[in-house]
Parts: structure tokens; sequence; C-alpha cells
């Protein structure tokens, strides 16, 4: 997973990834949509692949790029624990509010609106 996040820590490459979400392109198209030159995406599709988020299937003359799911799904996974572990946190915070907020009313009185 640390060459997942080193891959996508690069701005570009995360918006490579970003654009390969809506399916298969080519270099050129790539370069294009990013207002990258053919080399630097080249490079960054390079770093991708050997992180394993893309993969490329060769048509006619052409190369497309597409996504792996499952790195980005083991991300995803990694992170979900993360998730867990702050909604509890916040869960517990919003009951410690609530408590600190019930002993301010003043006794026998109605909250002012």
């Amino acid at each position: 997973m640390f060459e997942t996040f080193a891959a996508l820590a690069e701005p570009n490459r995360f918006r490579i990834v970003e654009l390969l979400r809506s399916g298969a392109r080519p270099v050129s198209d790539i370069g294009e949509q990013l207002h990258l030159n053919q080399p630097q995406v080249s490079k960054h599709l390079k770093v991708l692949k050997e992180a394993g988020l893309v993969e490329v299937q060769p048509r006619a003359q052409q190369r497309l790029y597409e996504l792996r799911a499952q790195p980005l799904r083991e991300l995803h996974e990694w992170l979900e624990r993360y998730r867990q572990l702050w909604d509890a946190r916040f869960d517990a915070m919003d009951e410690l509010l609530e408590e600190l907020q019930q002993k301010e009313k003043p006794h026998g009185r109605k909250p002012r609106h």
C-alpha cells in the first residue's frame, strides 16, 4: 500500500487516476485533458503501472490505460478502519457534549430559546 500512497502523492499522477475513473484512455488523450506533454504522461503512467494502479491494453496502434481496482480497494479498506475509529471518537465526543449541556441547564427552569 506504500507504493499506492507514494504514486498518488504526486499531483499529476493523482489527476491521471481521477481522469481514468471514467474509463480507459490513450496517452494522447490523457495529455490533452491534463495539458501535459506525452513524455510527462508516459513517465507518470510508468510509475502508476509499477505501483499496480493502472494496466495497459494494446488496441491497434494505441495503448489504453485503465485503473486496476485491487489497489484502490485495499486503500479503501485501510481508510475504512480509520473512519470507523474516528466515527467512534466523534460519537463519544457528542455524548460528552450532550452530558455537559445537560449539566449547564438550570434545574427546574425551561431552557431559553
